[in-house]
């Protein structure tokens, strides 16, 4: 029989072994024990031998998985400070009002969730207690990353301290009426409290990593020192199958984030049953976070299972433990202890023998009740080990009940996540439980009371004496009374009204020539923070690469290949550039992380994240709403836009659509420029807006994107005349007419407004040249910055109206007085330029690049989706003739003529 276990040849080949004896009297040893004492006993040995190894720092395979049991055992367990009776009545009164709370909400048919709380609440109220800084700390405090569906009990604490009334408490999913608070961590909608919303399922992990890492980025920078600054992310087991939750683990444990602990709560349940039904889940996740280089904490077991430890002398318990599934393991939550005696017990002689010894209430307190993740003691070793733990970040897999402490109804079920209430009986009964002073009158006409010990209670004097300690309360998000910052000069903008006479400049490069002269700012230049998904070359930043270095906490070991060249790609301690390799969902962390500065630190940074527009708003869409909801500020830059500029790459790099998608996120404020002056105008009032002294009414909680695009053209200067800056801010103004172009049109002749936003306003304008020179129309160009804005004015004014205000959409005040139709044209999908048909006063009609993008070049792919000049001279013919303004015959001439 071939042992499984020998060294293969082609292995041996590769490890020279210079004392074959000594290897050979090594493997006879192993080889006795295992005939000794058994395979058993073997493992053992060999997993001891291994850790001692890893300890001792020796060049060897990390050992990827422990037995399943506790990392810290409980003589190792250091002594928690403070009261934990006191701890333990507070908790109470928390588990209690969070489960009220959604109870009393489920009425009115708001649901809400009870069980993650309930699993979880020893988990939160440690920290709480012993570690989360709170914003008057060292740094900036902690940053807690609570997961989503724990809200009720977070709110139950900040009704006990004081910072919320029974009003709220009974407004749990009711806003519209003020006085609501919102179902889960949602910083628009509940400031003062939530700093970082965390129920997009594996959004929340990935942030984390990042926060934590420009954590390092700021102070390593000189910006702010937030070294005392720990990242706290919670997260559920079944949380972690998200992709984003796991992306980035390499990075945390690359650049040694020892200030980044999450905290996993292993209940083993999903939202329809078990997480692993047939497998472990924490011994998977314990896996993969030491794979990635993390430390791995397991908090599994409660004290009540020492005694069945110290009872296992032949190590049949642990290996049981070991081998029993998830989905057993919920079953025994829910199972008597006769049942558990069997199947638990019954499958080893050895644990036949240990069961003798323990009593039926034994079991039941190990199977049901005693979890790592619910005693004060297991949670506070755990805590205490992470935050001591120096070199790499660290994950704690703490076991739970879901619905712990909820009554029998509750625990372990599978469809208890969607159980929204209790009956009057089961709140008796977790009463009693909890031992809570309320009385069976306080249940008025069957509706459970909300309680408290009162403000002037022990209780309440201890949590908040316990706060004060740790730097106040938590979670708290703050926006720091900043001054504005001061605006960078103006002829940084405009240098960019002269245009670039006859040199060809692409719209992405006059954004790179832009930043490049802000960063060198004196007042502002070291706040901006640019962002990049390694494409730095493709749009033409190799040059900020030595002047503004790319962040790492190694700075540079080594020497780089291009080091003689005067680009050469330069790393630094204190760089400025993030530069993120290929990973978009990176890069959004990083931006929400630096946007969202300015409260979170009190120190306003400037990110700016240029990337392939297609590779925006359609991978990364569900962070941008995460970015709109933290209240984040910057500019996300969409480069080689357009279903048409970028050639040769073909259908899913032709980006036809983001504006659409951007339009649905009220935080967006969503432009398309043209010229390389619109994109230095709309910049300039971004930070005005974001940064600097808002206008009254202005929401500087705004975050803004810009399509720029990779094809070289002469840009023109900016046309004189008043009101050209407010349109371009705006989203739309007259950039010439016939005349001002020099085309001298008759003086009856027809005339079309040609509407165009970013590169297909030179199509427009060459489709002016040709109306003029070849079939007598006069038509007049404008420049559509932002068709989003202009709908939004215009919803604005709608909803004026319905209040009894008179008020007219600026795309009607703009195009007022405007002979003839208009023609609207962009390199999207027709649904960006129809966003503005129904407030336009003329005959509208409108073109676009509809379907899926192609490879071929720019003329060929814009004949393709009919948007180039040609096309538009039979549109805009076509448009003409049904009003009769031209002869009909003259759209088939034209379509004749160019080849349509």
């Amino acid at each position: 029989m071939t042992d499984p276990y020998a060294i293969q040849p082609s292995e041996l080949d590769q490890l020279p072994d210079r004392d074959p004896e000594e290897t050979a009297e090594w493997q006879a040893s192993l080889d006795a024990v295992t005939q000794a004492a058994g395979p058993h006993r073997a493992a053992y040995l060999m997993r001891r031998t291994l850790e001692r190894a890893e300890g001792n720092g020796l060049a060897l395979p990390k050992l990827l998985e422990t037995d399943y049991v506790n990392t810290i055992p409980t003589a190792a367990e250091p002594s928690a400070p403070g009261d934990e009776a006191m701890e333990r009545r507070i908790t109470a009164w928390n588990r209690w009002n969070a489960a009220a709370m959604v109870t009393r909400g489920a009425k009115h048919g708001v649901g809400g969730h009870i069980a993650t709380f309930a699993s979880a609440a020893w988990l939160y109220e440690t920290g709480f207690n012993h570690f989360f800084k709170g914003k008057e700390a060292d740094g900036s405090g902690d940053q807690l990353y609570i997961q989503g569906h724990a809200s009720p009990g977070v709110y139950a604490r900040a009704f006990l301290d004081g910072r919320l009334t029974e009003t709220h408490l009974d407004n749990f999913r009711q806003e519209s009426g003020g006085n609501g608070l919102p179902s889960y961590p949602h910083p628009r909608r509940l400031p003062w409290l939530w700093e970082f919303p965390t129920v997009s399922m594996g959004l929340g992990p990935l942030s984390a990593i990042y926060q934590a890492r420009f954590n390092r980025y700021l102070t390593a920078r000189g910006i702010k020192d937030v070294s005392e600054s720990h990242v706290w992310a919670f997260l559920g087991d079944g949380e972690m199958d998200e992709p984003e939750s796991t992306a980035a683990l390499a990075l945390a444990s690359r650049e040694g984030l020892d200030n980044l602990t999450f905290v996993i709560n292993c209940n083993l349940q999903r939202l329809d049953g078990p997480v692993r039904a047939n497998f472990k889940i924490v011994q998977e996740l314990e896996a993969q976070f030491r794979g990635a280089g993390w430390n791995v904490i397991k908090s599994l077991w409660g004290n009540a299972w020492d005694e069945l430890f110290q009872l296992d002398t032949t190590g049949a318990l642990v290996r049981r433990l070991r081998e029993v599934p998830d989905a057993q393991v919920q079953t025994y939550q829910t199972r008597g202890a006769a049942y558990i005696r069997e199947d638990f017990f019954g499958k080893d002689p050895a644990l036949v023998e240990l069961a003798k010894l323990l009593s039926d209430d034994k079991i039941l307190e190990c199977f049901h009740l005693s979890r790592g993740g619910h005693e004060a003691s297991k949670v506070y070793a755990a805590y205490k080990a992470a935050v001591e733990h120096k070199g790499g970040p660290t994950v704690i897999l703490a076991q739970t009940v879901k619905g712990h402490t909820l009554g029998e109804g509750f625990a372990s079920k599978n469809a208890n996540h969607q159980m929204k209430k209790l009956s009057t009986d089961e709140f008796k009964q977790m009463r009693d439980l909890l031992e809570l002073p309320i009385k069976d009158s306080d249940f008025i006409d069957g509706v459970v009371p909300y309680s408290h010990p009162g403000a002037d209670s022990p209780e309440v004097h201890y949590l908040q004496e316990r706060r004060a300690a740790l730097g106040g309360p938590a979670p708290a998000r703050r926006t720091h009374p900043l001054a504005a910052l001061p605006a960078a000069a103006d002829k940084t903008f405009a240098s960019f009204d002269k245009g670039s006479g006859t040199q060809n400049v692409a719209t992405t490069m006059a954004f790179v020539r832009l930043v490049k002269d802000l960063v060198r700012d004196k007042e502002t230049g070291k706040r901006w923070v640019p962002i990049v998904p390694d494409e730095a070359r493709t749009f033409g930043m190799e040059s900020l690469f030595p002047s503004l270095g790319i962040y790492s906490p190694k700075g540079q070991t080594y020497e780089p290949v291009d080091r003689d060249q005067l680009m050469y790609y330069k790393e630094a301690k204190n760089g400025q550039i993030l530069n993120e390799g290929i990973t978009e969902a990176g890069s959004m962390a990083d931006f929400i992380a630096a946007s969202t500065s300015y409260a979170t630190h009190g120190e306003a940074m400037i990110p700016f994240y240029i990337f392939y527009s297609m590779f925006g708003w359609q991978r990364t869409a569900d962070q941008m709403w995460q970015l709109g909801d933290q209240l984040g500020r910057g500019f996300l830059v969409g480069a080689t836009a357009g279903r048409t500029t970028l050639t040769g790459e073909g259908l899913q790099h032709a980006d036809g659509h983001s504006p659409v998608i951007a339009a649905t996120n009220p935080a967006a404020l969503s432009y398309d420029p043209a010229f390389a002056y619109e994109v230095a105008a709309i910049v300039k009032d971004g930070i005005r807006r974001m940064y600097g002294e808002a206008a009254p009414g202005e929401d500087s909680n705004v975050f803004y994107y810009l399509t720029v695009y990779n094809e070289p053209i002469p840009q023109p200067a900016k046309p004189a005349g008043l009101g050209i800056d407010e349109g371009i801010v705006k989203g739309l103004y007259r950039f010439n007419t016939a005349e001002s172009a020099g085309l001298s049109p008759a003086a009856n002749a027809a005339r079309i407004q040609l509407l165009g936003s970013g590169t297909a306003i030179h199509w427009a304008l060459k489709a002016q040249q040709l109306l003029a020179e070849e079939w007598g129309v006069a038509a007049d160009v404008w420049s559509a910055t932002s068709w989003t804005e202009l709908r939004r004015d215009a919803l604005d004014a709608d909803a004026a109206l319905l209040r009894g205000e008179e008020r007219v959409p600026y795309v009607r005040q703009a195009l007022q007085g405007a002979e003839g139709p208009v023609l609207a044209v962009s390199d999207y999908m027709r649904q960006v330029p129809d966003q503005i048909a129904q407030w336009v006063e003329q005959d509208y009609s409108s073109l676009g690049a509809d379907g899926f993008g192609l490879s071929d070049t720019r003329d060929a792919a814009r004949r393709y989706f009919g948007v180039d000049a040609e096309s538009i001279v039979v549109a805009a013919l076509a448009q003409l003739a049904r009003r009769g303004e031209v002869k009909a015959t003259a759209v088939k001439e034209a379509r004749e003529r160019y080849g349509l």
